[in-house]
């Protein structure tokens, strides 16, 4: 009977164009959209910025001195640019404002004298803090000159680099590049699968529930000789393998936006893209993901049984929605590890055990209190499910 009511309502679900808009057609999509745009919006700019002409105006009494020298002399691979001298800084700050002229150096008169006698200049660098951009270009170019006049201090007192340099850093980290990406990257995931997730259970719970009241079907359901119990489970295993599907094709939709867009263009992070991706991997994600989708099966059946209309339905789970959400920030902050503290949080341990599960330094335990944990959880759900199922005052509006 269970089976029954399950595969009619998964057909009047699979029917419902909203439905399918939230549990297949977004979750694929969407990933391949923000990528393809990000990707192609963040290649634009580089390229423009590469390109752009900078007029750059070079003030000092002496437009021969060494620093200009060095500065005309810069490759055009560092950019191109176009110096413009001057004596003073009248209406300089005009001309940066409205970007007739990007970026200003103030040489002082003493230039020369002061680097031949190995002393320290002071120049002065205008600039829109705005265009972040042209801020590293100032930042390149003084460090190359910086280095250039450097070198030749060292050359003139017969002197050796590493006398300012008495300690030479060598960084060796144990951590596999697998485990790095896992601990940054890995946040990202649970994200992902608990906000789809949730959409994905949404829709289907407010058409089962709500919807049914709207319709005045659900009553009709009710007389039939069938205890509630019966109906309330075939409904769930409709919303939960909506939130199921909804996910896993947000999954698909991040690795063919992935492998579309080139994301990735180091060989090495591409494989352990791929080597995170696997029938294992998605497999321990999907166990971890059926008790939290049954949660959100537990906790919205309520609320769309109280709720009288589908825009009463959706405005009461839209808070609900971000109250969700608000844990999963826990896998963006550094330093917060899957524990026997944090195993025991709801939410908090999915998303945690995600990141560890693709770093690759999951610990079985911890992974099995976290899913015992997320079970005892949608226990609770589907039986406060139940107990608002079986009020009259609820089911009839």
């Amino acid at each position: 009977m269970i089976f029954t009511i399950f595969k009619k309502e998964l057909k009047d679900t699979l029917r419902d164009r909203r439905t399918i808009i939230a549990m297949i057609v977004v979750p694929v999509l969407v990933f391949p959209i923000l990528l393809g745009l990000s990707t192609t919006v963040t290649k634009y700019f580089a390229e423009k910025q590469k390109e752009e002409v900078l007029n750059i105006a070079v003030i000092s009494s002496d437009s021969d001195n060494q620093f200009t020298q060095r500065l005309s002399g810069m490759p055009e691979e560092m950019g191109p640019k176009t110096l413009v001298f001057r004596e003073d800084t009248l209406g300089l700050k005009e001309e940066i404002q409205d970007d007739s002229i990007q970026l200003a150096f103030v040489i002082p008169s003493d230039f020369d004298a002061q680097q031949d006698s190995n002393q320290q200049s002071t120049i002065q660098v205008y600039h829109k803090g705005v265009n972040v951009g042209n801020k590293d270009r100032v930042r390149t170019y003084l460090s190359e000159i910086e280095n250039s006049f450097l070198l030749e201090r060292f050359d003139r007192l017969n002197l050796d680099k590493t006398l300012i340099e008495p300690i030479n850093e060598e960084y060796i980290d144990i951590s596999s590049r697998k485990e790095v990406i896992g601990k940054l990257a890995g946040g990202f995931l649970p994200y992902l699968f608990i906000i789809f997730g949730f959409i994905g259970c949404m829709y289907p719970a407010i058409d089962l529930f709500t919807g049914e009241k709207e319709r005045k079907t659900l009553e009709t359901l009710l007389t039939t000789p069938v205890p509630r119990w019966k109906i309330l489970v075939g409904k769930m295993l409709v919303i939960v393998l909506s939130g199921i599907a909804a996910a896993s094709f947000a999954l698909l939709g991040m690795f063919v936006g992935l492998r579309v867009f080139d994301v990735a263009s180091n060989p090495e992070i591409k494989a352990i893209i791929d080597g995170i991706l696997t029938p294992t991997f998605i497999l321990a994600l999907l166990i971890l993901l059926l008790p939290l989708t049954i949660f959100f099966a537990g906790i919205m059946i309520p609320a769309t049984i109280y709720a009288k209309s589908f825009k009463e339905a959706q405005s009461v789970l839209t808070p609900v929605n971000f109250i969700i959400i608000m844990p999963t920030f826990v896998g963006f902050l550094p330093n917060i590890e899957l524990d026997y503290t944090t195993a025991f949080i709801p939410i908090v341990n999915i998303v945690l055990a995600t990141k560890e599960i693709v770093a690759g330094t999951i610990d079985p335990i911890l992974m099995v209190i976290s899913f015992m944990t997320m079970v005892a959880v949608a226990a609770i759900s589907v039986l406060f499910s139940y107990k608002r199922f079986g009020k009259e005052s609820n089911i009839i509006s």
